[in-house]
């Protein structure tokens, strides 16, 4: 369940009443794990995928209602409520929290865990980041002015000019990060563990490449020389042609990967399981020369994927990842999986095939009815045909599922997979269609990443259900 799908009064989720309630339902169904999409600033396409920042969260999950409380935002400029509308409205939504959050940090005054906070290495160039970027429309740092755009490398810019807006930004990152920390020891204090997720790959237009250009493949005006994405697959017939830059991977390799252990170290404090988006870009990566404007044209390029965990785990021994390793694999990708026993994806909507029977051959595995990715598993089912429906519906049987209600059939038989952990998608709880699908792959803009509820009337219906498929499949002693 993505924080910005909760219900809220601000018309996005966030971290307010409404994700402390969603923990006290977990807890009542028996769940022992929320998976969440990335909380990085969102970039193109609101996508959390093109974030500008691997470490600094977004504004939008800042709870309004908890800087009421702390006596920063007065009772009388707060209103009831910023948006009724059923799909989010980022930019309305950005633009009205934003003026509440500027009078917010009129009000607030620096205490020794700010102090603290804004001593990490990334805090302070994030802020000069973001508040350049502001400052020139939003464009990307490309297209600043040189002063700007070489700040980094000692331009002698003087960022002070505006030192008021990087310490709005400051004030910012700050309050996400201690509302989310709340949050999250709330949700460990039930039982709940948090799966975070940590793109692959990060944005041009990201604080991550402005300021560590050098580990990228950028020509001399710092555009990419080759970007990411993949060749022709299930989800589109010219590839995904994503156009983040490409890691200047040797270059990683000569500084022990410092720029990755990093990130996955911040995220690591964040959440209890890091799921790491494209894994298997760490064995081999598809490179599209920045020219081509599909992803049909591109090599494989081999990554140092083993050299890499070896100094990760060397220096996080007791990181907990997920590895996402869907696709048309090598085996090379899942013999990098099982050296370092990472649990893989095991999704119902590819796998599910009634004539080749069950597919896990490990239990070390996270079982699923879909991904953010996917269709919700009730679209999927009414877009296969009447045989393979009914096949479907054969095989659930014999199984002892009832099929009466298909989608909650397919989230009993995620919960029943002999796979360690099972997730699976509140779209598919409330079986819904079209309506509940997150993100189309290939696709910018509406409705990719909109969906949201608007209360828990619903969900809340389908508490003895979950509750009932929790115990009946032995997870309760998970």
């Amino acid at each position: 369940m993505p924080v910005a799908a909760l219900p809220s009064p601000w018309g996005i989720g966030d971290f307010g009443r409404y994700s402390y309630e969603f923990v006290d339902f977990l807890a009542e169904c028996g769940m022992k794990v929320w998976q969440i999409l990335p909380l990085n600033p969102l970039g193109f396409g609101n996508s959390p995928y093109q974030p500008y920042s691997s470490m600094a969260g977004d504004e939008l999950y800042i709870d309004l209602g908890a800087l009421k409380a702390r006596g920063l935002l007065p009772e009388e400029t707060l209103p009831r409520r910023l948006s009724k509308a059923a799909a989010i409205d980022y930019d309305g939504i950005r633009r009205k929290k934003g003026q509440l959050l500027r009078k917010a940090f009129s009000q607030f005054t620096p205490d020794p865990d700010y102090e603290k906070f804004v001593q990490m290495d990334w805090v302070y160039p994030y802020a000069v980041f973001l508040t350049f970027k502001k400052h020139n429309d939003m464009r990307c740092w490309t297209d600043w002015p040189e002063p700007q755009r070489e700040w980094p490398q000692g331009s002698g810019f003087d960022e002070t000019v505006w030192l008021e807006d990087i310490r709005y930004e400051m004030f910012v990152q700050y309050t996400f990060y201690r509302q989310w920390a709340e949050l999250k020891a709330y949700a460990n204090s039930k039982g709940i563990e948090i799966m975070g997720d940590i793109p692959f790959y990060v944005g041009l237009d990201s604080q991550d490449v402005w300021t560590s250009r050098d580990k990228f493949l950028l020509g001399a005006d710092g555009q990419p020389s080759f970007v990411a994405g993949v060749p022709p697959d299930y989800f589109s017939a010219t590839g995904q042609r994503w156009g983040n830059p490409i890691y200047d991977w040797e270059k990683l390799a000569e500084e022990d990967f410092a720029f990755w252990l990093n990130r996955i170290g911040y995220t690591a404090q964040l959440f209890d399981i890091i799921r790491i988006d494209h894994f298997r870009a760490f064995d081999t990566y598809w490179k599209i020369p920045a020219s081509c404007e599909t992803a049909v044209e591109g090599e494989w390029v081999e990554a140092p994927g083993y050299a890499f965990f070896d100094r990760l785990y060397e220096k996080y021994p007791r990181l907990n990842i997920v590895a996402e390793d869907l696709g048309d694999m090598r085996p090379e990708v899942y013999a990098l999986r099982d050296h370092y026993e990472l649990p893989g994806m095991d999704v119902i909507q590819f796998n599910f095939d009634p004539d080749r029977g069950d597919t896990v051959s490990s239990a070390n595995m996270v079982a699923y009815t879909g991904t953010h990715d996917n269709e919700t598993i009730l679209q999927w089912f009414q877009a296969e045909s009447p045989e393979e429906q009914d096949r479907c519906r054969r095989t659930l049987r014999s199984q002892g599922i009832p099929t009466r209600h298909i989608a909650h059939a397919f989230v009993t038989y995620a919960m029943e997979r002999p796979a360690d952990l099972a997730i699976v998608p509140v779209a598919d709880v409330l079986s819904l269609g079209a309506e509940g699908r997150i993100n189309t792959p290939g696709t910018v803009g509406d409705p990719d990443w909109m969906w949201r509820l608007t209360d828990f009337a619903r969900l809340r219906r389908q508490k003895d259900f979950l509750r009932r498929i929790v115990e009946k499949s032995g997870r309760t002693q998970a």
